[in-house]
């Protein structure tokens, strides 16, 4: 058998965010772990995902400000986007945060195997000819890009968010099928850079799973900026011509574009991975399991993009930490997704936490809403920006959501997920000082008034 092939306390199969975390963690509680990744340490979160394109995010937002310099008394000039420097600014982030997070790993004591890796029964991933052996197996192998039936990527004139990190030039105009997350941020970056830019969404909004009243904020900022956007249509189909793509929507209404960005999603990397030979039961694509991230197979666990939870790196992160504790026996309480943040960073930025009224609805939960527009809040206009702050609560009783829509705004959900978390009361939070001028104040100026005391609020 190979060197070092254990038994290990865990084995940890995947070393993006899920898996590298639950690493840490057991390592950080005493047990000895093999963490195999295929590819880089850090996984699409760090390499094709959230920190590249806020790279690309923050680019756009210095092009913005240039331009717009002259309105707030300073003399620039514009002279374009110099993509091959957008790069290297990525390239030195990623790099970094890159190389500490491996340095984390080896100064507590993980062993790192590079190599694919598959599930070769429970408590055994074979990495080639090797076999790694496991008290606890898990499965933290992520997720890529999605397509659509019928629709060919050839990563040159229809490519996905993978391709678009690493394109050599900014397109000239751009089809991004998809308004979720990935669409949107890509379709702000383009436009920044300034690309043509039409979304196409199914679902009658751009980010339908975010509260509707956030959602048509985003549709008329975006609208400001020249983004188009076509929703409630579906994609019929693509054809690629010498200079582009031809993309027709139902009802037969074509867009000429340079590019197709398939933005619809990304799934489960569950197959050909011998997860159900091992009897791990796998539904839609993901893996199935409780609370605990247990899978239906004893001592095998699943964390991250594999199982069906929030698609984010820091669910992922939270889901590891969970794994770890849980073999450790340290009875850690089960995660409430409803009270993940989630985060947008186009701009304007689209931040929520908890549930919207909708969901409220669904749940016969009898809510009172209060939104409080930036317009009122002084820091949100030197940064000129527009949007606002809703806050849900339950009527007589906690905040349940709260929704915001600005620039620089998802720095501002943290409080909303303490607010949330903690089950406050509007009238808890009103008595809190906030700092001013910050856009903070708009969560305490939305809070004054849930509480009945309304300072600034001219609705």
């Amino acid at each position: 058998m190979a060197e070092g092939s254990g038994p290990y306390d865990i084995v940890v199969l995947g070393g993006g965010s899920g898996g590298y975390a639950c690493a840490l963690r057991a390592a950080e509680l005493g047990k000895t772990v093999a963490l195999i990744e295929k590819d880089k340490i850090g996984g699409t979160c760090l390499h094709r995902g959230c920190i590249p394109t806020k790279t690309f995010l923050h680019a756009a937002e210095v092009a913005d400000e240039t331009r717009e310099a002259e309105s707030f008394g300073v003399k620039a000039r514009f002279e374009g986007v110099d993509i091959a420097g957008v790069h290297a600014f990525r390239d030195k982030i990623v790099n970094r945060a890159w190389k500490g997070v491996q340095g984390l790993l080896k100064s507590r004591g993980v062993t790192i195997v590079e190599g694919e890796g598959r599930l070769a029964g429970p408590g055994r991933v074979a990495v080639g000819s090797d076999v790694y052996e496991g008290r606890d197996i898990v499965l933290a192998t992520g997720s890529a890009p999605k397509s659509l039936p019928g629709l060919d990527i050839d990563g040159e004139r229809v490519i996905t968010s993978d391709h678009a990190l690493t394109l050599d030039r900014v397109p000239s105009s751009v089809v991004v099928l998809g308004g979720g997350v990935i669409g949107v941020e890509f379709a702000s970056v383009w436009r920044s850079f300034g690309a043509e830019v039409t979304i196409v969404e199914a679902l009658p909004h751009l980010l339908p799973l975010e509260e509707e009243s956030s959602s048509k904020m985003l549709e008329r900022a975006f609208r400001r900026r020249g983004i188009r956007y076509e929703l409630g249509v579906r994609f019929e189909g693509v054809k690629t011509t010498d200079t582009g793509v031809v993309v027709t929507l139902e009802g037969g209404k074509t867009i000429d574009a340079e590019l197709l960005l398939v933005a619809v999603g990304r799934g489960a990397v569950s197959s050909g991975l011998g997860y159900e030979e091992a009897g791990v039961v796998i539904e839609r694509g993901t893996v199935k399991v409780d609370e605990y991230c247990r899978t239906s197979v004893p001592g095998i666990y699943a964390v991250g993009d594999l199982i069906p939870t929030l698609q984010l790196a820091h669910a992922g992160f939270a889901e590891g930490i969970l794994v770890a504790e849980h073999i450790a026996g340290l009875n850690p309480a089960p995660i409430d997704y409803d009270g993940v943040p989630r985060i947008t960073y186009s701009d304007p930025e689209v931040a929520s936490v908890g549930i919207t009224s909708a969901t409220a609805r669904e749940r016969g939960i009898e809510v009172v809403e209060m939104t409080y527009d930036l317009a009122g809040n002084p820091k949100s206009q030197i940064l000129q920006t527009q949007g606002a702050v809703k806050v849900i609560a339950q009527k007589d009783g906690p905040v349940v959501g709260v929704h915001m829509v600005g620039r620089r705004i998802g720095e501002l959900v943290t409080e909303g997920q303490l607010i949330y978390n903690w089950e406050a009361l509007p009238s808890e939070v009103a008595q809190l000082i906030h700092a001013h001028p910050t856009q903070s104040e708009a969560v305490g100026e939305a809070m004054l008034a849930l509480a009945g005391k309304p300072l600034h609020v001219h609705n």
